[in-house]
């Protein structure tokens, strides 16, 4: 059984990853905080009681579980109503801070230009896009892959799928983002 303290590191060391899956899901600032938040209350409430292990699994599932009930509760909405404010022709406002993603986590001073730290930006970019443009499966599966670091069998049974299909869903995912990125100029 997980301590209130083992809980709630747990939740603390995987809050900015699960919070980029979400919004690159759901494309929406406030709806991924309102996912993530749904999920961490459905882990502390129904799951406090297993062991830290099975904590990270359980949280994915939860996750990807809540993810899809904001997109069923999105199409009755959007099926039974019509906001104005759908028909402006604005941008939105669905972005989220790079200065974080772009953090320098070290102490040590670093001598990179000013044109150095845009380029980067400008890649991190380029590639948060490109992932936003997956199909659904494949941008789970790999970011559940690649991201969170989970391997086939844990992001099969998160997924709900054969370990073949993750396979697939990631290799294509790597095809379309090297595809898409080298059009960019962008190589590993």
């Amino acid at each position: 059984m997980a301590s209130d303290s083992e809980l709630s590191e747990f939740l603390k060391n995987v809050e900015k990853k699960a919070f980029k899956r979400a919004y690159y899901h759901v494309r929406n600032e406030d709806a991924a905080l309102d996912i993530l938040q749904d999920s961490m209350i459905k882990l502390c409430t129904n799951y406090a009681d297993k062991p830290v292990a099975e904590l990270p699994l359980l949280f994915q599932r939860i996750l990807s579980n809540t993810m899809l009930d904001w997109f069923r509760r999105q199409k009755t909405r959007n099926a039974l109503f019509a906001n104005l404010s759908d028909f402006n022709s604005g941008d939105g406002d669905g972005d989220f801070d790079l200065l974080e993603v772009t953090a320098n986590t070290s102490n040590e001073a670093t001598s990179e230009s000013a044109e150095q730290w845009i380029g980067r930006v400008q890649t991190l970019e380029h590639i948060e896009t490109a992932v936003m443009a997956l199909p659904a499966r494949q941008r789970e599966a790999f970011l559940m892959r690649y991201w969170e670091e989970l391997d086939v069998a844990e992001t099969a049974a998160v997924m709900g799928c054969s370990e073949g299909s993750v396979k697939t869903h990631c290799s294509r995912a790597i095809q379309a983002l090297s595809k898409t990125l080298g059009t960019q100029g962008i190589r590993p």
